[in-house]
């Protein structure tokens, strides 16, 4: 099965139960949600995969998707200003955003999800090496897709990934924080008597204020689904059954520094959860060529605080690599 619905207005993503009359919508967001795009499914293991695309199918190959609990959407007013240059493709890993849960949620599965929608959506064709691009979570999995298969891709750009010195992330730990992927799978999720019920508990992990609020309402819009009259989240309860090894976390560093092929880095400076020390501790494991990106004034969620100079960022590393 390969679903697709050609879009040449995004306007259907401004939706008044969020954006109310519009007037804080600046002109780069609506511009972005109006260039042609592609949304649709594939399927994959018996499950329905949801991936938004845009470009040209002649260009090089972008591959995109986010972090945890998240959705392809964080990106979806970022790679229209990468479409005149590539074929992008953003999708929603499995279990989240609008993709069913199939299989397991571990390391490896989360993994070779990267390879199954490139080979559902052709990416490869021709000898195509698509370049990842993946946010906190998702660049965990894109570190494992590349292990996995290091003659499929061309690179990986690694946006904002928890990196920390063990002695700094078990101090962080001991503060009470989770490690992406945490969860109770066998908790129900939760219903609300109406969307902005179910607003009111949106937040981001970890916390933080975000530098265009517009955008939190965006994502929190993409993360809920209606129920008859309920909302609840989108997420499947079965992305927490996964194996979240402290190990996996504390041995991150090293294992990006490992990994095949081309690797960069881009950071929200005033991130939790990657920071100039983290960039110190990649050189010392031996990333030294790795380049190192500081988005100015972002936190973990970079593309909400300062997401055209996230794009620009992005932009300039593409460049390089194209050298």
């Amino acid at each position: 099965m390969n679903e697709m619905t050609a879009i040449h207005d995004g306007s259907t993503d401004i939706d008044p139960i969020w954006a109310g009359d519009g007037a804080n919508i600046p002109e780069w967001f609506t511009w972005a949600l109006s260039v042609p795009r592609e949304e649709g499914f594939v399927e994959v293991g018996g499950a329905r995969v949801h991936y938004l695309r845009w470009g040209r199918r002649d260009r090089p190959k972008l591959l995109m998707t986010h972090g945890f609990l998240a959705h392809a959407r964080c990106f979806a007013f970022i790679a229209p200003y990468l479409a005149e240059d590539y074929d992008v493709v953003a999708f929603d890993l499995a279990g989240m955003g609008d993709s069913e849960m199939r299989g397991l949620a571990d390391v490896a599965a989360r993994g070779k999800e990267f390879v199954e929608i490139s080979e559902a959506l052709d990416l490869f064709a021709d000898g195509s090496k698509p370049t990842i691009i993946a946010h906190s979570f998702g660049s965990g999995a894109a570190l494992t897709a590349v292990s996995q298969s290091p003659d499929a891709f061309a690179g990986v750009i690694v946006c904002d990934l928890m990196v920390m010195r063990p002695e700094k992330l078990e101090k962080y730990w001991t503060m009470g924080r989770s490690s992406p992927g945490s969860g109770n799978p066998d908790k129900p999720v939760r219903r609300y008597p109406s969307y902005e019920a179910a607003r009111e508990r949106y937040i981001l992990s970890p916390p933080q204020p975000v530098g265009e609020p517009f955008l939190m309402d965006y994502m929190a819009y993409h993360s809920l689904r209606r129920d008859g009259e309920e909302w609840t989240w989108k997420f499947s309860p079965e992305v927490f059954r996964r194996s979240n090894k402290p190990d996996e976390w504390l041995t991150v560093g090293q294992r990006l520094v490992d990994a095949p092929g081309r690797k960069a880095i881009v950071y929200g400076e005033k991130s939790q959860l990657f920071d100039r020390d983290s960039a110190h501790y990649i050189r010392e494991l031996g990333g030294g060529k790795i380049p190192i990106v500081a988005v100015p004034d972002a936190r973990h969620h970079l593309m909400l605080d300062q997401p055209l100079a996230f794009v620009a960022a992005l932009r300039a590393v593409l460049a390089f690599w194209s050298l």
